[in-house]
This record gives structure tokens, sequence and C-alpha cells, in this order.
């Protein structure tokens, strides 16, 4: 089978992914969830969730609001073949 340098590349990018993150989206009652997932397995869950938890003080700063912290949740466990670190957090604006 014969393997040319573009389908190499083609191969890697899908096997890299890319990160993910699903910008601030209201889920009622003024409430609020953020999700990020890395494009690796070598980002820290505690970047992430900083990164998820700015996002969210920021979009409450914007109202004049305080961002308070409802519940997050985040990926466990080994991270490899595309099960990249991931944090989901759920917030209100207050």
């Amino acid at each position: 089978m014969k393997t040319t340098f573009g389908t190499l590349v083609v191969g890697m990018a899908l096997l890299m992914g890319c990160a993910a993150n699903s910008g601030v989206v209201p889920i009622g009652n003024d409430t609020f969830f953020v999700s990020r997932q890395a494009a690796t397995g070598f980002t820290g869950l505690g970047t992430l969730k900083a990164e998820a938890m700015r996002e969210g003080a920021v979009f409450c700063g914007a109202m004049s609001k305080e961002f308070e912290l409802v519940s997050e949740d985040n990926s466990e466990g080994l991270q490899v073949l595309g099960n990249f670190p991931w944090v989901e957090i759920t917030f209100v604006c207050v």
C-alpha cells in the first residue's frame, strides 16, 4: 500500500483533533453553561477550568453582574486516543 505525504498529514490532523469550546449557552432561569475540551492530552484540567470560569465571569461582567459557579464536571482517567481533557461548568449571574 502506497502512502502519500498528503494522506499522512490528513491522518495526523484527524488524530490530533481540535479544541472545542461551546461558548456561553443559556440553559434557563438565568443559568448558563460553558464547556471546553483540549485539542491534545497535554492540557491540564486546571487550565481548562480557569478558561471556562473566566469566560463566565466576563459574560456576567458585561451585564454588570457577578459570576457564581453552580456546578462543574470534568474528564477523569487516562486521556488518550481522542478522549482529551474536558470541563463543563454551570453558572448564574447575580
